[in-house]
Order: C-alpha cells, then structure tokens, then sequence
C-alpha cells in the first residue's frame, strides 16, 4: 500500500512560521467544498448551519480516505486534511467584532487520486449512515490561488484581528494589492486546544 504524506509535502503551505509573513504561489489543488452563510445572531462557533457544514465535510472526507485505503488496485492512505475556510461579506469588510453576514465556502484538501466517481460513492455512503440535508451540498472542485500571503496565528479566533493587521502592514509597505476572500486553515480543534496556543493559519491572495 502507498502512504501519502501530504502534511510533510506540503508543509510549506500548511505551516507558514508564527513570527514573519511570507510569500507563497498556491498551485491548483482539489477540495471537498460546501459554501453557506453565518445566521443572524450567530458567529461560525455557534451557528447551526456551520456545524451541520463542518460535519458533512468531515464525514465524507473520512470516507473517501477509507474507499482509496480498501479499494482493490492501488489502495492508497493518506492523512484527512484540516478544515479550511474561505470567508467574505458582500460589503467588502471582514471584522471579527462585527460577526454579521459572513458568507463562507469551506473545504478539505483531497488527493489528486480523488475522483468524481469516487466522490459521489462516498457521499452516498454517507447519506446512508448519516443522512444529512449538507451533503447535497457538497462538491469536488480545484482550486488555484496563485501568489499569496500568509502567516500562522497563534491564539484564539477572536484575536486574529490582530495577526490581520500584520498581513495589512506588510502588504501595503511591499507594494501588494490584496484581494479575493479571506482564507484561514484550522490547524487546531477548539474542543481540545487551549485557547492560546491554537494555530490557525491567516492566507490572503495578493497582485502587485
């Protein structure tokens, strides 16, 4: 059986340093992904819709690990990527301490063996085991950012402005136009971590 060892390959990526930000090109990748919107009154730590969302990603992703692991020619096993979240408003703004119409699409990086038929069994499996109004919402895409900024923030969510405002200074003192959605990747699991030592990666793709 081949091991993919994504974390390490892409550790790059996925593990910018917590001190400096730094410069990256995001090739064209594959995800699992589902978009939805933050419900009035709620943040992403306590929206309905957001769990259900984060569940259904899992879940299938989970499953496609399983189907690539015990399928008969080339079973292969990889590791399930972190959640990832791509978050915008239509105003433009993106303010922690202004949590009102966020919209977001989330994902989880898939291997390149990963294919739409392989995709469909897997959400089919999971609509049989847990069924779930989320999964007619789930797609296989791909994904190029191209050249971006990042940083890994180290605290809890609610500071991130804070590592934001790092992002702004430096694109703006090297002549970097940011645009696009905010992107974060959850390195951490809320449940279990401490709240001031989660790592969160803070991406942004940028032109100039």
């Amino acid at each position: 059986m081949i091991t993919l060892d994504l974390k390490t390959e892409l550790k790059e990526l996925y593990q910018p340093p917590s001190k400096v930000v730094v410069v990256v090109t995001v090739p064209r990748f594959k995800f699992l992904t589902i978009d939805g919107e933050i419900e009035p009154g709620h943040g992403p730590g306590d929206s309905p819709g957001f769990a259900e969302a984060t569940e259904a990603m899992y879940g299938t992703a989970y499953t496609l690990k399983f189907v690539a692991k015990k399928r008969q020619g080339n079973p292969v096993d990889y590791p399930v990527m972190a959640l990832e979240g791509l978050w915008w408003t239509d105003s433009g703004a993106y303010d922690l301490t202004h949590p009102e119409g966020w919209k977001y699409t989330l994902l989880i990086l898939q291997p390149d063996l990963v294919t739409a038929e392989m995709f469909e069994a897997a959400r089919d499996q999971m609509r049989k085991k847990k069924p779930s109004a989320a999964l007619a919402g789930l797609r296989l895409e791909e994904i190029e950012e191209g050249r971006c900024i990042q940083i890994m923030h180290i605290g809890p969510y609610s500071d991130e402005m804070r590592t934001i405002r790092v992002m702004d200074e430096f694109a703006a003192q090297n002549g970097f136009r940011m645009h696009g959605k905010h992107h974060e990747i959850y390195l951490s699991d809320p449940r279990r971590a401490q709240a001031e030592k989660m790592k969160t990666v803070l991406r942004h793709p940028i032109e100039g």
